[in-house]
């Protein structure tokens, strides 16, 4: 991998994962695109450490009052906002974490395309768009329902399907459930946390099954531009939805959807 390459990538999946618009999209587009040669497991599996150290720093002080408040709900078998903001999180992760383990090599065989990229890139992005639109937006991520968890852990298995994005769905389904969009991106970005992990996992397990040397230098590199972009990209993201709606993300979406169309229509991408 050119050092072009290794930034470009690194810089896409830092700002794309927890942006509603598709890191995986991006990150199988811009090699079909550019006909880089593919990144390799290895530089995959590196970024995704970067994102995943970036979120927790970032709730560094909400994970540590989760942490605590989970493991006294254990004992007292009383709930706080932040022991029901945990379990939500681990039991929102189990949809996805199923789906995953029976459907991941079949997804990866047949749909990792650009086709289905255009089409899941704008119905979801019409749907966020709804859900912005007609979401009350008066509740916090601390007043999460059982039933809120179902619905935003079955929405996210299926960003599984590449250009759903992991991040847009969830968000879409929280602001269906009345969610501010602060509340709902904050709820999905600490969803990511354990499904990074899972991914990560997965991913490491088939690396280690794999003979060739891993580049250290190269995957140190790419974690580190993830990370830092991924915790900027978590900041700004965070501070623009309290004066911006979803609409900027959707018109993105679109005119990616669009464009993909008329690139497969020409021949240039299949």
């Amino acid at each position: 991998m050119g050092v072009i390459q290794i930034m470009v990538l690194a810089l896409l999946q830092g700002l794309t994962e927890f942006l509603p618009i598709s890191s995986s999209a991006h990150l199988i587009l811009v090699p079909v695109l550019t006909r880089w040669q593919d990144q390799g497991l290895a530089f995959d599996v590196s970024v995704h450490v970067g994102t995943l150290l970036a979120v927790m720093f970032y709730f560094r002080h909400e994970l540590r009052r989760m942490t605590v408040d989970w493991f006294g709900s254990l004992t007292t078998r009383q709930l706080t906002p932040d022991a029901r903001l945990a379990w939500a999180v681990l039991f929102g992760t189990i949809p996805v974490g199923l789906a995953g383990l029976l459907f991941n090599d079949s997804i990866e065989a047949l749909l990792r395309s650009p086709l289905v990229i255009a089409c899941t890139t704008i119905i979801f992005g019409l749907l966020l768009w709804w859900a912005d639109a007609q979401g009350r937006r008066v509740r916090d991520e601390h007043t999460v329902t059982w039933k809120d968890v179902v619905l935003i852990g079955c929405a996210q298995a299926l960003a599984l399907i590449p250009g759903t994005s992991r991040s847009g769905i969830t968000i879409t389904a929280g602001l269906a459930m009345g969610m501010t969009r602060e509340a709902a991106a904050r709820f999905s970005f600490l969803l990511s946390i354990p499904v990074i992990i899972l991914a990560g996992g997965l991913q490491t397990l088939k690396l280690a099954q794999q003979p060739a040397a891993a580049d250290w230098q190269v995957l140190i590199i790419g974690a580190l531009i993830s990370g830092v972009s991924a915790y900027l990209c978590i900041e700004v993201f965070l501070r623009l939805l309290a004066r911006i709606s979803m609409l900027p993300f959707v018109i993105y979406r679109l005119i990616l959807g669009v464009g993909l169309f008329a690139l497969i229509y020409l021949g240039i991408i299949t």
